[in-house]
């Protein structure tokens, strides 16, 4: 079985389980795609007793992708470039300051949280967990994932200015996230005596300034290249060149590729570049471009984390952590968005209930999982692969399901009238 027949049957199965959710379902990409997807890994366990064909295909299909390279070093660059080309910039620079710190602060602060809280009960469970391993669970599962919220906020009917703030931190906040689990991993790894604080501090720095410097590198010479010429073909291969070359420098350079993808897609995405470099017609065929890329990786993206539950080893002490994981994650995040929220309201005029809906709609999803397949034995890797699986279950099927109704509830529907604060 080829690399060729594999991706062939990816496809199909992503194909087949878009189609019975736009035409049955009728459910975000995001919810549907999940559900269907896991309801078809427990048909392929159901189904293995009588015959295990299908199951050890699926097995063996799953050994043969590398979930976390596939996702982290090819998917996510073109997923998070064509979720900034097409962010709202207004909004996003009314909103700059509270998006910064919510990405910053907020997920080292929840990181924290969640590490320091899972560590006892994990304790009170009888699992023995370091508690450093424990921070780095906090690392991978404090950032949002801008992929499943982005399909989720174009359904929801959230206020403009709140929708900037939810999908301008989710857009940062697993850039910042990635560069927070591989400091921590560095740490666990080589062991704290091995490392300086200093060292951590230059490596956190080097990543997160280099990927921002780099994005604003390509986004310009990607603007000076579509300035030069009309010719809607090649200005579309421009812009995914631009995403290709710069993640594969980014990690030459040992820079944040999420930053930089982030940073280059908000700057081309930027209605007065847009404007002064691309005429109407480019702009159609490359905004139609990056949604069709979108689409294709997102739809894909849940066929494979669906697939990848076939791999893990479901015990119930497991599963019970991972259910006393949920309220500990959103705990968190509803703590590490509250605080800076009160420090900004006296200057931008939040919706009401900001942190209460922030926090039930910042999703975890594909980025997670990647982030807890790369953990190492030592690390608990299994153990937190089934609670990461558990949150990001419960996270796209029960927050992402209600955060509308939630919406709706907690919000007035004149709340939704102000553009810009």
């Amino acid at each position: 079985m080829d690399y060729f027949l594999i991706i062939t049957i990816i496809i199909t199965l992503a194909a087949t389980f878009g189609y019975i959710n736009v035409r049955f379902l009728k459910l975000p990409n995001t919810i549907g795609l999940m559900l269907i997807t896991i309801v078809f890994t427990f048909g392929v366990f159901a189904l293995s007793y009588i015959n295990p064909t299908l199951l050890n295909a699926e097995k063996y299909i799953i050994t043969k992708i590398d979930f976390r390279t596939a996702l982290l070093d090819i998917m996510l660059s073109f997923l998070l470039f064509a979720g900034a080309l097409h962010t709202n910039f207004e909004q996003l620079k009314v909103q700059r300051w509270p998006i910064l710190v919510f990405s910053t602060l907020g997920v080292l602060l929840s990181t924290f949280l969640v590490g320091t809280f899972l560590y006892m009960l994990l304790k009170l469970t009888g699992l023995e967990v370091e508690y450093l391993y424990c921070i780095l669970f906090g690392a991978l599962i404090s950032p949002t994932d801008p992929i499943a919220v982005l399909g989720i906020m174009k359904k929801a009917k959230v206020p403009k200015n709140l929708e900037a703030k939810i999908v301008g931190e989710s857009l940062f906040n697993d850039g910042v996230g990635v560069v927070v689990f591989l400091t921590i991993f560095e740490v666990a790894n080589l062991g704290v005596d091995e490392v300086s604080t200093l060292g951590v501090l230059k490596l956190f720095g080097i990543e997160v300034i280099g990927g921002i410097a780099l994005g604003l590198l390509l986004g310009w010479i990607t603007y000076r290249l579509l300035k030069t010429i009309n010719d809607y073909d090649i200005e579309v291969i421009i812009t995914l060149a631009a995403v290709m070359a710069g993640t594969v420098l980014a990690e030459r350079l040992h820079v944040s590729a999420p930053l930089a993808m982030v940073t280059a897609g908000l700057f081309i995405g930027n209605d007065i570049v847009r404007q002064g470099a691309m005429s109407e017609l480019t702009e159609s065929y490359v905004d139609k471009f990056w949604e069709l890329i979108d689409i294709l990786l997102n739809t894909i993206l849940f066929v494979l984390i669906g697939m990848e539950m076939l791999a893990l080893e479901f015990k119930g002490i497991y599963i019970l952590a991972g259910l006393l994981a949920i309220p500990v994650v959103l705990f968190s995040r509803y703590t590490s968005i509250l605080l800076p929220v009160n420090f900004f309201k006296r200057k931008l005029n939040f919706v009401p209930h900001t942190a209460k809906i922030m926090t039930w709609a910042g999703l975890r999803g594909g980025i997670s999982i990647a982030l807890a397949l790369g953990l190492t034995e030592v690390m608990h890797r299994e153990l937190f692969l089934v609670i990461t699986y558990v949150v990001v279950v419960f996270s796209i099927l029960v927050q992402g399901l209600s955060v509308g109704k939630l919406v709706k509830r907690l919000i007035p529907t004149n709340s939704n009238q102000d553009p810009l604060h």
